[in-house]
């Protein structure tokens, strides 16, 4: 169960993407509690998921099927675009919303810092290298393409930039993590702010 000040449309949102590679869908509420259900086929994908939707306390269901068998790079990719055009979708016109969010987060030895604004001006910055490119079966270099297939589709200025770090698990749960306390901070309603965080008249 969602929750939303009174009064204020549902920021709730439902995207169905399927093409020769891929069959995708994905609800989202971004008043929500955590709460989470993701398959994607990929089981480290479906972990940084789950995280990602309990630390941004989005309600989120991921049911993704793709062409895993060939290579994991195409369900990767377009759940980030399903889940970016979620969150545009669920925002709306986005007004009342803090627009900018931030997070340093440590991760045993890994540490990494996240920057985010919301601004329909969409743009990566990713400043990640890693040890290795492995975690398990799941290529750890996946992490970017997803982030920037996410940040394009959700109209988001990220910037991801990992200040130390060796265990690739660490630092990809870091990224995640991260992301999702910085879209919290974001997305979040500044019970201040009556209109668009904005002095252009439109995000």
């Amino acid at each position: 169960m969602t929750e939303q000040a009174e009064g204020r449309t549902p920021r709730v949102a439902r995207i169905e993407r399927k093409t020769k590679e891929t069959e995708i869908q994905i609800d989202l509420a971004l008043d929500g509690r955590g709460h989470y259900q993701v398959a994607t086929g990929i089981a480290f994908f479906d972990h940084m998921l789950e995280s990602f939707a309990r630390h941004a306390l989005f309600d989120l269901e991921v049911k993704a099927q793709g062409d895993v068998e060939v290579d994991l790079h195409h369900t990767v990719e377009d759940v980030g675009i399903a889940l970016g055009q979620a969150l545009r979708d669920a925002l709306g016109p986005a007004e009342g919303i803090r627009r900018f969010g931030a997070c340093l987060l440590p991760m045993a030895e890994s540490k990494v810092e996240v920057a985010v604004d919301v601004s329909n001006r969409p743009y990566l910055v990713y400043r990640v290298e890693l040890a290795n490119d492995r975690v398990g079966d799941f290529d750890a270099t996946l992490t970017e393409d997803f982030m920037y297939s996410f940040s394009q589709n959700a109209g988001l200025d990220l910037h991801i930039d990992k200040r130390y770090g060796r265990s690739p698990h660490h630092v990809v749960e870091a990224i995640f993590k991260g992301v999702a306390r910085a879209l919290r901070e974001a997305v979040s309603i500044d019970p201040r702010e009556s209109g668009l965080p904005t002095v252009k008249g439109a995000l």
